[in-house]
């Protein structure tokens, strides 16, 4: 079953970047499963969990966890809800109470053994007297990767280590970005007609897709920590680029604006005490000029030193975000932004939307820009591919191949 509201049974959902139902409503469907027939069942469920932390839980990882006895009966389930709240494991072992005794841990993320918002969770696992643990993936963070496990192994517990571990890693993917490349995760985001154009030859964008695509944009941007445009997007639609209904984050707006062109009566400008602006200029850029929207509220990156197509440029910022705690980023174009981030392999994640129109025109500009491939046999496929119906429109999500 699907649990992304508007999507058809048919639908499958995705592994890490698709927007989650609520909790309860997730909770319930386990909760009617409550017998878990093997190892693998099991784990799913507990990922399916996990997946309700995105959006919350960041720059932590989403992290879920099932306690069942000898006979997969499930006597408790908990995920990380919140940055620097309880984790998943000590969640499920608080409600199972004593009947965590012999039982089986089914977890998503190796169990912590180091102490830093919480307590480590191994030394509860120990505590609780639970007899065996299933973990999906290890923690790929450098300072804790390997300590919970071999803790518990210490412990005489028994470990399994692997079971569901693509899904697992593809759920922990941004945080492993952040914490191993320092760079925030980035989902690159696009609306197109069904003949590739994302305007006409007049520039005009409003709208491609239908509501019902809007509306998964809207759901998607609620858990970003950044929305990045080019200067030429934000003067041409003059967007808000916040989530509308607010989602579980507030996304930072950012502008590539090397001639600090971004207007002070734009939404962005007007708005940028309530939800933060970064505008990325360059340093040569007078200080006479950034004024009028510092007094806005707009913040101000003097970053952009070289060419937007030079790599020197995109991997600094990234970086920054990266040093700002920044874990997922989505990159909504235009053409040029897009084919930057792309010919520089800064893509992880594709979130592309397709109406049934057709435009036609040599001047209406495609979506993606930049240099592109050369050789259609040597372009990869997407990974994980997923395709979903939103009315008239289609949604393709993936990732790129690594």
């Amino acid at each position: 079953m699907s649990f992304w509201p508007g999507s058809t049974t048919q639908s499958r959902i995705g592994h890490s970047s698709v927007p989650q139902a609520d909790g309860p409503f997730l909770m319930q469907e386990i909760a009617i499963s409550q017998k878990f027939d093997n190892d693998h069942s099991a784990m799913d469920a507990a990922l399916r969990i996990a997946r309700l932390g995105q959006g919350y839980v960041e720059p932590n990882p989403c992290v879920g966890a099932l306690l069942t006895n000898d006979d997969g009966q499930l006597l408790a389930a908990g995920w990380h809800q919140k940055f620097g709240g309880p984790h998943a494991e000590a969640m499920a072992i608080e409600q199972a109470g004593t009947r965590a005794q012999g039982a089986t841990l089914y977890v998503t993320l190796e169990p912590c053994a180091h102490y830093g918002k919480t307590p480590p969770c191994a030394d509860a696992v120990i505590a609780a007297g639970v007899k065996r643990v299933v973990i999906a993936t290890p923690d790929p963070a450098p300072h804790t990767s390997g300590q919970g496990i071999a803790k518990l192994s210490a412990a005489g517990i028994d470990v399994n280590v692997g079971i569901c571990q693509s899904e697992a890693d593809r759920l922990i993917a941004p945080f492993k970005m952040l914490f191993v490349e320092q760079r925030p995760w980035v989902h690159a985001k696009w609306a197109m007609t069904l003949d590739g154009k994302i305007a006409t030859n007049t520039g005009s964008s409003q709208w491609i897709t239908n509501e019902r695509s809007r509306g998964i944009v809207h759901l998607l941007r609620g858990r970003m920590d950044a929305i990045l445009v080019g200067i030429n997007t934000a003067l041409a639609d003059d967007p808000l680029l916040t989530p509308r209904p607010p989602g579980p984050r507030t996304p930072t707006r950012i502008v590539l604006d090397r001639q600090l062109r971004l207007s002070r009566s734009s939404k962005l400008a007007n708005t940028a005490k309530e939800t933060p602006v970064l505008v990325v200029t360059s340093p040569e850029v007078p200080s006479t000029r950034q004024q009028p929207l510092l007094d806005l509220g707009v913040k101000i990156l003097p970053l952009l030193t070289s060419p937007l197509e030079s790599q020197s440029t995109l991997k600094p910022l990234l970086l920054e975000l990266g040093r700002r705690r920044m874990t997922n980023l989505l990159v909504e174009g235009g053409a040029h932004i897009l084919g930057t981030f792309h010919d520089e392999g800064f893509v992880d994640e594709v979130h592309c939307f397709i109406a049934p129109k057709i435009v036609g025109g040599d001047r209406a500009r495609t979506a993606v820009g930049g240099r592109g491939g050369e050789s259609m046999p040597d372009v990869p496929l997407l990974d994980d591919v997923e395709w979903q119906i939103l009315g008239s429109d289609a949604y393709l999500h993936g990732f790129t191949h690594r």
